[in-house]
């Protein structure tokens, strides 16, 4: 047997009906297979998602809580005892550092540095934000914080 030899098996492959077409199509005299009359048997009828007949939806019924801030600026947090750990004195702390190093997941649009921790390795750290500790230690330990 060949590829341009194979076929679907008898039976199993139908051709489309063919609705609205007549009344020798089968299905499709006058009604079309939709009923009489009614919102349902016009074309573009029916109604919306959701749509509980007149009563009011349930969506509507339940009280809404929350809010969600669309200005909110998402930052990735590092603590200065990690940046200890995974990097080498004199070397550069930035955002692509960090996410090579898998210290940070995602895609955070900006980096804050925290005061968790010791630091005794000269570090120069690129970040959007620093806290005062977190500043104190590196500058402490004969690094650099720079803001970005």
């Amino acid at each position: 047997m060949k590829l341009n030899e194979l076929r679907p098996t008898k039976g199993s492959v139908h051709s489309k009906k063919r609705i609205g077409r007549g009344y020798g199509s089968g299905r499709g005299g006058h009604e079309s297979g939709s009923g009489n009359a009614g919102q349902n048997s016009r074309s573009g009828g029916g109604t919306r998602p959701g749509f509980e007949g007149g009563q009011t939806p349930i969506w509507m019924r339940f009280p809404k809580r929350g809010f969600r801030n669309y200005t909110r600026i998402q930052y990735a947090c590092v603590n200065v005892d990690t940046l200890a750990e995974r990097f080498e004195a004199d070397e550069e702390v930035t955002m692509e550092a960090l996410l090579a190093k898998r210290l940070i997941k995602g895609r955070p649009r900006k980096l804050k540095v925290l005061g968790r921790g010791e630091l005794n390795k000269a570090l120069t750290v690129h970040a959007h934000r620093f806290t005062k500790q977190a500043r104190g230690k590196i500058e402490g330990a004969g690094g650099k914080a720079e803001v970005v």
